[in-house]
């Protein structure tokens, strides 16, 4: 069977705590639809409280269960609707990826003052100053939670850095003494170890003891079947392997886990990766090849499309995408791929062999707010032939730069299944594909373009036609 991630957010959501109870309730639809597995947003405490998509972390140990930061419930809602969601989607067959952010927090609940060096903030390899003393947002003792789960509480030395100085109010970059970068990072700005708020000395021996800790609890209460980990660009890939083995370790799962490290150079992705292999990558080259043939006016090489990306060269390691919660417009990593074009770049990863294809939750219900995302039209089908039709031998016709299609031949033994799909930036056209001898003679039907139905020749070709809105989807029956 197809397996289809659905990354189970996006940033605007309303903060009214029903997202976890929603999700809840959607899994059989999920279900229905093809998806396998859900990621699910960070479910702990961040430092705006009910305002905080999880990603400015305060509390790890808090998934909505202590009064912290305003409030007992995160964004989403309480730490039992959470697991209560999590059964929902198991209930349904469905595995659950939790999102893990480990690079840095916030919010903290006292400061100290510390002895800190200047550091350029366009290369942080430079020292522009000599150390001086500053006041730190550093002391984290979680008052609300009052030692519950866990007694370990954050001072300076669990951190390398930071960028503000509440003393003086200045904002900027200060190495604290006696720490250095991690060196196994992305090496933009000279080195990325710094991302924001107060950056995580990941491999302090009582800061990895304590992140080993709080992840063996994490998977025990919550029984998650995998992860998601962000901002591996910061992280020291010695960190981030010995920790996910350690997870590993104490899992009675496999724990597929995917990470996020935001680059367009497939050689980076590729190098994280690695000769050990040990976890996913989400396939940004492909992503940015969207958005930017979305925006050519018809100058992109569709031929192309997939050159340069993670899923033509290490398909197994590579989870495709069409847009993502950074993405969004109104974010720092904003790069929409325009609406016209977006269902055509979900068939291009959802209906082909390679990869492992996420879904994003305001293209499938989606978004209201500041920034409003319309439900991508057509997605639902593209998603159920993706569990019903898109099987078998696959047959590429990739040989124009703005007309290209594929097939998937279906299996041997079942004439009923196999899809065609042909895409078009330029309008109106057509485009012959083989979908198999075993179709011979039969119609399929157009289920996504409105064209009309297409007889199969004797030799398993046909000429499929694509209409002005740049993608057509072919199956020998309905969905």
């Amino acid at each position: 069977m197809n397996g289809t991630l659905l990354q189970g957010f996006s940033w605007y959501l309303p903060n009214d705590g029903s997202h976890w109870r929603s999700i809840a309730d959607r899994a059989q639809n999920l279900s229905d639809l093809g998806v396998s597995a859900v990621w699910l947003p960070p479910a702990y405490k961040g430092q705006a409280g009910i305002n905080d998509v999880g990603y400015g972390v305060y509390d790890l140990w808090d998934l909505g269960e202590f009064d912290q930061k305003g409030a007992v419930r995160t964004k989403y809602g309480t730490r039992e609707e959470y697991l209560e969601a999590i059964q929902a989607l198991h209930a349904h067959g469905i595995q659950v990826l939790a999102d893990t952010v480990l690079n840095h927090k916030m919010g903290a609940d006292a400061s100290e003052t510390v002895t800190a060096t200047p550091i350029d903030q366009q290369n942080r390899t430079i020292e522009v100053g000599n150390p001086e003393q500053i006041q730190v947002w550093t002391r984290f003792t979680f008052p609300g939670r009052a030692g519950t789960y866990s007694d370990f509480e954050w001072d300076w030395t669990c951190f390398h850095g930071t960028d503000w100085d509440e003393a003086t109010g200045r904002k900027g970059l200060w190495l604290f003494e006696g720490k250095k970068w991690n060196e196994n990072v992305d090496d933009e700005f000279g080195n990325f170890d710094y991302l924001m708020g107060t950056d995580v000395h990941l491999t302090d021996p009582k800061v990895m003891d304590h992140l080993i800790e709080w992840g063996s609890w994490y998977l025990e209460t919550t029984g998650v079947d995998g992860l998601r980990m962000d901002a591996l660009k910061h992280m020291g890939r010695d960190f981030t392997m010995a920790w996910l083995d350690r997870m590993r370790d104490v899992s009675s799962k496999e724990l597929f886990t995917v990470g996020e490290y935001w680059s367009a150079d497939l050689g980076e992705l590729r190098a994280f990766i690695g000769d050990d292999r040990r976890l996913s990558l989400f396939d940004v080259p492909l992503h940015f090849n969207f958005h930017h043939a979305s925006r050519a006016n018809g100058t992109f090489d569709m031929g192309g499309i997939f050159n340069g990306t993670l899923v033509d060269a290490d398909p197994t390691m590579a989870v495709t995408f069409v847009e993502n919660h950074d993405t969004q417009d109104g974010q720092s990593l904003a790069s929409p791929v325009d609406s016209w074009f977006k269902p055509a770049a979900y068939a291009l990863i959802l209906l082909r062999e390679a990869g492992y294809p996420c879904v994003f939750h305001a293209d499938l219900f989606g978004a209201e707010g500041e920034h409003p995302i319309a439900p991508v039209e057509g997605l639902e089908t593209l998603m159920k032939l993706r569990k019903t039709h898109a099987y078998g031998v696959q047959w590429d016709a990739f040989d124009d730069s703005h007309v290209v299609g594929w097939a998937r031949q279906g299996q041997a033994d079942d004439a009923s299944d196999g899809v065609g799909v042909v895409v078009s930036d330029s309008g109106k056209s057509a485009k012959t594909l083989n979908v198999g001898a075993q179709h011979t003679g039969q119609v399929w039907e157009c289920v996504i373009g409105g064209c009309e139905p297409v007889q199969i020749g004797d030799d398993g070709f046909a000429l499929f036609p694509v209409p002005d809105s740049g993608l057509s989807v072919y199956s020998p029956k309905g969905v």
